[in-house]
């Protein structure tokens, strides 16, 4: 076993990295050299980007060194740097739903924003209000485009139900976004199917009227958004058995109140209608996330995120490892009467819970 030392240089290093990259991704470094497809000079890199040579020369220290980037060394001292098309598989933008280089920005940002409210919640106890998280949200818009662009319409839905989900939605329904965000997936719908009617729902306004801002630029007419707590949605009388397809993408484990939240959902959904719960894929109790090869990386988004924002309006603080087995149990009390939890295609991180009533 290796020494615990080596372990935590190891963890410096790798921290490091992981800010380096996350600066390389969000200025688009990795993706100008990925489509140059060779090897280039600072000099040519800095006039590809249009960034300052020597702050790049310092962050290419941090990619040659970790790994990441080669370097050729030249006689003349000008030597070139090299981004092999392996890595621009998982790190530049064109990777779609393989693109793990988005998920470099994550920690950067959230210490940023959030770490002296969460060194604060460890004493009081106490959520960490949205509103701490502004440039987290934009992020989170850009991991949705990155995750649904090249994924939801071509894959994800014609699985859902085996095939019948799409072949309704072509024919045309009605269907709700749950915590919709900023609108990305809601809006690719919407486009896809212009026969079915669409309603994204989020209680956050700013998330909201950039949604309205993405609709407008599609150009859909097939498309409404409302400011709605899912919590609170059974008061809501007007959607009461409205809805034939009911999705949330990631948004149930950042609920206050989660079980309201499914309640509310299935208060929403018409005899014999769907409900997809795409949530992250874990176990609910630590001990059987030690060999989750992300489970380092999930847990502290859910301390500097998911857990204190769900601490909010005395909630429960569900996190964003509440585990399959949790899941399941919030579902059934909430009224479902068939839970399947499924893998999904090109999705890791992910599972599908496919949820139907009676």
């Amino acid at each position: 076993m290796p020494d615990f030392s080596d372990k935590l240089v190891q963890i410096l290093n790798y921290g490091s990295l992981n800010l380096g990259l996350g600066i390389g991704y969000a200025l688009e470094i990795f993706d100008v050299m990925d489509e140059k497809g060779s090897a280039l000079t600072l000099g040519e890199l800095a006039g590809a980007t249009g960034l300052n040579s020597r702050y790049l020369k310092e962050w290419l220290g941090i990619m040659v060194t970790g790994g990441i980037i080669e370097m050729t060394k030249k006689p003349d001292n000008d030597d070139t740097f090299f981004l092999p098309s392996s890595h621009g598989d998982l790190l530049c933008r064109r990777a779609g739903n393989n693109n793990l280089g988005v998920y470099t920005q994550e920690i950067p940002l959230l210490t940023a924003c959030a770490m002296n409210a969460v060194k604060q919640g460890f004493k009081t106890g106490q959520g960490v209000p949205f509103s701490i998280y502004p440039d987290f949200q934009a992020f989170m818009s850009e991991l949705a485009e990155a995750k649904h662009r090249k994924v939801l319409i071509q894959e994800f839905i014609p699985y859902v139900d085996q095939g019948r989900l799409e072949k309704r939605l072509q024919q045309g329904i009605r269907v709700c976004d749950i915590g919709c965000g900023q609108g990305v997936a809601v809006c690719l719908m919407a486009q896809a199917y212009p026969k079915s009617e669409f309603v994204g729902m989020d209680n956050h306004e700013k998330a909201l009227e950039q949604a309205r801002a993405l609709s407008e630029s599609f150009g859909l007419s097939n498309i409404a958004f409302i400011n709605q707590d899912a919590a609170e949605i059974r008061e809501a009388s007007k959607f009461g058995q409205y809805f034939d397809y009911v999705c949330a993408f990631d948004a149930i484990h950042d609920q206050s109140h989660p079980l309201d939240a499914l309640k509310g959902v299935k208060y929403m959904l018409r005899d014999g209608g769907l409900f997809s719960m795409i949530d992250i894929k874990a176990a609910t109790n630590i001990k059987d996330n030690t060999d989750h090869p992300m489970g380092p990386f999930l847990y502290t988004v859910s301390l500097m995120h998911c857990m204190p924002i769900g601490l909010n309006d005395n909630g429960s603080g569900l996190g964003m490892m509440w585990g399959k087995q949790q899941a399941i149990d919030l579902l059934k009390q909430a009224g479902f009467s068939t839970v399947c939890a499924e893998d999904i295609p090109n999705d890791s991180f992910n599972l599908h819970f496919l949820c139907t009533t009676p």
